[in-house]
């Protein structure tokens, strides 16, 4: 039965650098993408923040938490 030969270590440092090369420039196409759709405005919504992102309601002074 052969063994199969174990990469070196340089051979395996080279691998994860290119895993991490190709790892980036994914993101980075991602994050370009992301930044390009832009998202409707909504009409007669809140002004401000999000409210439900950041965990409050606010209407004409009145206050209530989630």
């Amino acid at each position: 039965m052969p063994e199969t030969a174990k990469p070196s270590r340089r051979q395996v440092a080279a691998r994860i650098r290119e895993a991490g090369r190709r790892a980036r420039a994914e993101a980075e196409t991602r994050r370009k993408a992301e930044s390009a759709a832009s998202l409707p405005s909504e009409i007669g919504g809140q002004r401000g923040p999000e409210p439900t992102r950041y965990g409050d309601w606010e209407k004409k002074g009145l206050i209530s938490d989630f």
